[in-house]
């Protein structure tokens, strides 16, 4: 990708960006050969082929839109215009936009080049385009220009291991990528497989890994800053390559869908290579608890007890409640062999969180009131909205059990979003620092580049924003 400080006298391509408020005041000085109805609305866009050339007109919307729209309207750009765009030196005009305006548009060019199954077979990743820009020294557009591939590199594999059917991403294929992206990036990896994991007590995760034909794979990433006393994000996603339900099987009506039960998983592995490729001055300890919840002789047992990584025992009342009991081993297990400044968990986990907020917004629980505020502040302004939710000790009873310490879940029809997240509470070893997102509404749903629901990305640039902004 090349972004380049430069204006030659002519150009066959041409983007040129309004707001519905500059539109109003340039339009009369453009011939009648741009239609009257356009008028610089979001994701408007006229075609404008002329002797020259081409000329994109690209409405933005109201000149108070934030940064994020921005990036909207250049992933629906992107998108829907493919097919006429073309791979040469591309002049864009906007002389009203600020830096980070520019930013944000050049993101979303770069995002709405993602289709499944991936390929760099879009104009804007063949090395001939270049976009050229003169309101910014070229210093700042080569940062922008990093930034921009490296968060599209991170993203798009968030999105890719997400829409793999069931059968491209087996434990071992999902593993043999890790390694090699663990060698690519120079990061620390470490696996265990059942034997070790018995070792070790990782009951919980071993338990639903029981009814798999897999080995288990309970996987540690590490990547470090040679900067020193740097922040430490510790980060655990949910990895369920295939969530069948167990034995308290699924409705078959939308189980093809779950194949996107590792979402949390997936949001860690794109903010940890944007990490790499940037080499953020952070280090990050990711933990990702591989497994699929399987139907086998072997497979865990409604009324089951289990021991957890931390000696507390479960009662296992729904074998479809997994995503907490592996998400517990790997808690805990940070908690106790890593010293992290954050404790963050994403989790494709309950399907009360998306009867109460649909795909408009994540799940948020926390025990800092200054991680519980960023966060929502970076949601925000990165459209990957978070909304908080209670710990009140008043829902502890819902999962005390006759015969373990805990049970997996309540059997009331409650805020089980909730329960689940105080369900976690009792894994984190106390970290003063801990906030758990529930994505499970967000992660797969509505885009532009599928016809069915598919991977969002959501997460990646959450997470980034957040390790970027608050170290």
């Amino acid at each position: 990708m090349k972004l380049i400080n430069k204006k030659n006298k002519n150009y066959t391509q041409v983007f040129h960006l309004f707001t519905e408020e500059e539109w109003a005041k340039t339009s009369k000085n453009f011939n009648k050969n741009i239609p009257v109805f356009f008028t610089g609305k979001k994701h408007e866009v006229f075609v404008n082929a002329h002797e020259e050339g081409i000329t994109y007109f690209i409405g933005l919307g109201k000149s108070t839109l934030e940064n994020f729209e921005f990036q909207q309207v250049g992933v629906k750009f992107s998108q829907n215009q493919k097919e006429k765009l073309q791979a040469i030196p591309t002049l864009m005009l906007a002389d009203f936009l600020n830096e980070k305006q520019f930013e944000e548009f050049v993101k979303g060019l770069f995002m709405g080049t993602y289709n499944y199954p991936f390929e760099k077979n879009h104009p804007f990743w063949n090395t001939k385009f270049e976009l050229h820009f003169e309101n910014i020294s070229q210093k700042r557009l080569d940062h922008i220009s990093q930034k921009t591939e490296a968060l599209s590199n991170g993203q798009i594999a968030c999105q890719e291991w997400l829409n793999k059917p069931a059968n491209l991403k087996k434990p071992d294929i999902f593993s043999a990528y890790l390694k090699n992206i663990a060698k690519k990036y120079d990061l620390k990896y470490t696996s265990f497989n059942r034997k070790k994991c018995e070792e070790l007590g990782l009951g919980a995760y071993l338990a639903v890994n029981q009814g798999s034909a897999y080995d288990a794979a309970f996987t540690i990433l590490e990547y470090k800053t040679t900067v020193k006393n740097a922040k430490t994000f510790g980060l655990v996603g949910k990895c369920v390559l295939f969530d069948t339900g167990g034995v308290s099987l699924k409705n078959s009506a939308n189980l093809h869908y779950m194949k996107s039960d590792m979402g949390g998983a997936t949001a860690v592995l794109g903010t940890l290579i944007y990490a790499a490729e940037m080499k953020l001055p952070v280090n990050i300890t990711v933990i990702l608890p591989i497994t699929d919840n399987a139907i086998s002789e072997k497979a865990l047992l409604p009324s089951d007890v289990i021991t957890a990584y931390n000696g507390k025992t479960i009662e296992v009342l729904d074998t479809d409640a997994e995503g907490r009991l592996i998400l517990a081993d790997s808690l805990s297990y940070l908690a106790k062999n890593y010293k992290t400044d954050f404790l963050i968990d994403l989790a494709t986990l309950t399907g009360s969180s998306v009867r109460m907020f649909g795909d408009t917004c994540a799940a948020l629980f926390s025990n800092d009131e200054e991680l519980k505020n960023t966060l929502i502040k970076t949601g925000d302004h990165t459209n990957q909205r978070l909304w908080n939710l209670p710990l009140w000790d008043v829902w502890k009873d819902e999962i005390q059990s006759d015969v373990a310490d805990l049970k997996n879940m309540s059997l009331k029809p409650l805020g089980d979003c909730i329960i689940a997240a105080k369900f976690l509470e009792h894994f984190i070893e106390n970290h003063p620092k801990w906030a758990h997102l529930d994505i499970a509404g967000v992660a797969f749903g509505s885009v532009g580049y599928a016809k069915e629901k598919a991977a969002t990305g959501f997460g990646v640039q959450l997470l980034v924003d957040l390790i970027e902004n608050y170290h």
